[in-house]
């Protein structure tokens, strides 16, 4: 869907290319947050997020949480993404990627389905790491510049 490997170097499709603005657009409008390193792939994308800390309360990972309150709408505990989270980022950016695919879609009249709860773009979830020391982001590092040359496809 994003792309393919070409002579060991990713090439984008349209909607990779769409995932790629909206990435580096995160960045802009974030300012808890850094980009070190990324890499969009076919199917997926790895990336070195930095979370800026001053002085405020900033979740380094962790999906949606649960809060002890209720909600105006709802009887009993409600699910809570924590502003300047990754959890909060990752939803915002999956959202903006799917509207503009949708807007896309319209936009060049494909007779393909538009993305929604039941026809997802993007998995449900992430996977999330916190690096600990300088040798594991060095690991980590390679790995996201090394995945074009090493992919096997799917």
């Amino acid at each position: 869907m994003l792309g393919q490997i070409e002579n060991k170097k990713m090439v984008l499709s349209d909607f990779g290319k769409i995932v790629e603005t909206e990435w580096l657009k995160s960045f802009d409008i974030r300012e808890e947050l850094i980009l070190d390193e990324f890499v969009i792939m076919p199917n997926h994308l790895h990336a070195i997020v930095i979370l800026k800390n001053n002085g405020l309360a900033v979740e380094p990972h962790g999906r949606a949480v649960q809060q002890l309150g209720r909600s105006v709408q709802q009887q009993g505990p409600y699910l809570y993404r924590r502003p300047k989270s990754i959890s909060s980022f990752i939803a915002g950016f999956k959202s903006a990627v799917n509207s503009k695919i949708d807007d896309f879609i319209d936009q060049n009249h494909l007779d393909i389905p538009k993305y929604d709860r039941n026809n997802r773009f993007f998995q449900s979830n992430y996977f999330d790491h916190i690096i600990r020391n300088q040798n594991e982001y060095l690991r980590i590092w390679n790995y996201i510049i090394d995945n074009p040359k090493n992919w096997k496809g799917v």
